[in-house]
C-alpha cells in the first residue's frame, strides 16, 4: 500500500483582525497519495486558497496555524522555520496562484525570475538555466519563448502571464503542485493543453496534485477524488465517481445541479443556490449551510454536524444530520462483519 505524501491533519487557520481572531479554515483533514489528484471545490470564501496558503506557510503577518499539522513525506511543515520552508517551496511544492501579478516580481523580466528559481533548486549554470526556462515557456504553449523570456510581466497577457507561473511551478518537477485556479484566465484550447501537461507531470513523475478550482468539469477530468468545503469546513469527502453519481449533502448537490447541460429545455431555468457564503465574523451556529438549506430542521439550527463515514469503507464522508441514522447503520454493519 503506497503511504502518502502529504498528510493534513485537523488543520485550523485563523486571522487576526481589528474586530479579533476569526477562523478560516477549521478540522480540515485530507491525505495525498503520490499520483493522486484532490480536486477541492466550493464558492469563493468557503477556506479552499487558505488551505492551500496554509500547507505552503504564505498566510502572511495576519494569519497563522492555530491547531493541527501538516506533514509532507513525514515532515512536519508547520515546525520549520522560513530558511527551511524557502527550500521546500519550489521544490519539493510549487502553486500555481490565482493571480500571477501578485506572484511575479514586475521589475524582473520573466527569465530573470525563472533562471533565479532553476539554479536554485536544479543547481544548472545561468546559461543552461535559460535555455530550459526556454523550453519550459515553450511547453505551456506560450508563442516567440525566446522573447518572451526577457519581457517584463506587465508586457503580457493575463493568460499569457498565468502560463508563464504554470511554466514557474512546473520546472522542478514537484512532488506536491498546488494549483489554484488554473485554467480561470485561458481559453479553452489553452486549458486542455495546461491540463494535459498537469496529467503528464503527474505520470512521468508521480507528481500529486491538489486542484482549487470553481470548474466541475475540470474537477471530472482530473481528480481521483473530491473535497467540498464550506464556510472554512469541509461538508463532503468522495472519489470523483461517488461524488457527482452520489452526491449526499444538499450544497453539493447545488453544486451539481448548477452545472449547465446540453440537453436542458430552452426554456428551463439553471439552478442557483439562494443566499450566499457567511463572513467569517458572522458564521450561523448549527450546520453552516442551515441558513441556505431547503432540507432544514431544528436541529440544524443549534447542533453543529460531524464529519460522518456513509459507507463501508469509509471514504465517503459527509458532514449533514440527515445521513446521521445512515452514518450508524454502517457502523453497526461493519462491527458485525468485523465480529464474524
Amino acid at each position: 500500500m503506497t503511504s502518502s505524501i502529504l498528510n493534513v491533519e485537523k488543520l485550523q487557520t485563523a486571522f487576526k483582525t481589528d474586530k479579533g481572531e476569526v477562523i478560516s479554515v477549521e478540522e480540515v483533514t485530507f491525505q495525498l497519495k503520490p499520483g493522486e489528484t484532490i480536486g477541492i471545490v466550493g464558492e469563493s470564501g468557503c477556506g479552499k486558497s487558505v488551505t492551500s496558503l496554509s500547507i505552503m506557510r504564505l498566510l502572511g503577518k495576519a494569519g497563522y496555524i492555530k491547531k493541527g499539522s501538516i506533514s509532507l513525506n513525514g515532515k512536519d511543515l508547520t515546525t520549520l522555520t522560513e530558511p527551511e520552508m524557502r527550500q521546500i517551496r519550489g521544490n519539493e511544492i510549487s502553486m500555481i496562484f490565482q493571480e500571477p501579478m501578485t506572484s511575479l516580481n514586475p521589475v524582473f523580466t520573466i527569465g530573470n525570475q525563472m533562471i533565479e528559481l532553476i539554479t536554485l533548486h536544479l543547481k544548472y549554470t545561468k546559461k543552461k538555466a535559460k535555455q530550459y526556462a526556454i523550453e519550459m515557456l515553450a511547453s505551456v504553449g506560450i508563442p516567440r519563448p525566446e522573447a518572451i523570456v526577457d519581457e517584463y510581466p506587465h508586457a503580457l497577457s493575463g493568460g499569457m502571464r498565468q502560463r508563464v507561473m504554470i511554466a514557474m511551478a512546473l520546472s522542478c518537477q514537484p512532488k506536491l503542485l498546488i494549483a489554484d485556479e488554473p485554467t480561470t484566465a485561458l481559453d479553452v484550447t489553452i486549458q486542455a493543453q495546461i491540463l494535459e501537461l498537469m496529467k503528464n507531470l503527474r505520470e512521468k513523475s508521480n507528481t500529486a496534485i491538489m486542484m482549487i478550482t470553481h470548474d466541475l468539469g475540470v474537477i471530472a477530468e482530473m481528480a481521483d477524488k473530491v473535497m467540498v468545503m464550506y464556510a472554512g469546513q469541509v461538508v463532503e469527502e468522495a472519489d470523483v465517481f461517488t461524488l457527482f453519481d452520489e452526491p449526499k449533502h444538499p450544497y453539493t448537490k447545488g453544486l451539481i445541479d448548477s452545472i449547465p447541460h446540453l440537453e436542458y429545455d430552452d426554456h428551463k431555468r439553471l439552478y442557483s443556490i439562494p443566499g450566499s457564503v457567511p463572513t467569517l465574523q458572522n458564521m450561523p451556529q448549527g450546520c453552516r449551510f442551515h441558513t441556505r438549506c431547503p432540507y432544514v430542521t431544528e436541529r440544524c439550527l443549534n447542533e453543529k454536524p460531524s464529519l460522518l463515514a456513509v459507507d463501508k469503507d469509509q471514504e465517503h464522508k459527509v458532514r449533514c444530520w440527515l445521513y446521521e441514522q445512515e452514518h450508524m447503520n454502517v457502523e453497526t454493519k461493519y462491527r458485525k462483519e468485523v465480529n464474524v
